[in-house]
């Protein structure tokens, strides 16, 4: 009994983080491995800045390891927000 999800449908799923239960926002892209074809980590858009209008400074690179359950509308994921931030590629 399994079920079948498609990257698009990625976006419309919250990411939280089950260790402080914060909202880390929505699953932007996927990491692949283009030989194996596996997924090695999930990539959330962070908090924009100056209103949005300069764009984001930062993202999270959330290894799949650490995501514990993907929901019908949430992704919950266990990680040291720390760890995982970086800075966005131009």
């Amino acid at each position: 009994m399994g079920w079948d999800l498609r990257i698009c449908e990625l976006k419309y799923r919250e990411v939280i983080n089950v260790r402080d239960c914060k909202r880390l926002g929505f699953a932007g892209d996927i990491d692949f491995d283009l030989e194996t074809g596996c997924i090695l980590a999930i990539i959330v858009p962070g908090p924009p800045t100056i209103c949005g209008f300069l764009g984001r400074e930062k993202e999270y690179v959330i290894p799949f390891s650490c995501i514990r359950q993907v929901g019908p509308d949430i992704i919950l994921v266990d990680v040291d927000e720390k760890e995982v931030a970086g800075k966005c590629k131009a």
